[in-house]
């Protein structure tokens, strides 16, 4: 019998997919693309590798990811004090940089990506 996280974590999942094969239409592609990115990031603790669809500004060698329910998401945490290594797919090339999240006094976490040239 499967608990309701697991439910959640399919559900995720399965989104997830659904708005990377979005990002590959010829129809759609092109709109999705220029608001949403995939990034990937090693977890600090799991060693795992992990892919995820997210929303991002990219300016200059820049790109800001507004994390969206932050209590209610985990990846972000892997970026918080001193940062870490993280990808980005800009114009259909991956682009390594560094991440770092704050969370501001309100609770919004923002996670900034410095480019590497």
């Amino acid at each position: 019998m499967r608990t309701n996280g697991q439910l959640v974590d399919r559900a995720v999942d399965g989104f997830n997919r659904r708005v990377v094969a979005l990002r590959s239409s010829r129809r759609w592609g092109a709109a999705v693309r220029r608001h949403l990115t995939i990034v990937t990031y090693t977890g600090r603790r799991s060693g795992r590798t992990f892919t995820i669809p997210v929303g991002y500004r990219h300016t200059g060698g820049t790109v800001e990811i507004g994390v969206r329910m932050p209590g209610k998401k985990n990846w972000w945490r892997n970026f918080t004090g001193e940062g870490g290594p993280l990808s980005v797919e800009l114009d259909g090339t991956i682009r390594t940089g560094h991440a770092i999240a704050r969370q501001s006094a309100k609770g919004g976490v923002t996670v900034t990506v410095r480019l590497k040239p």
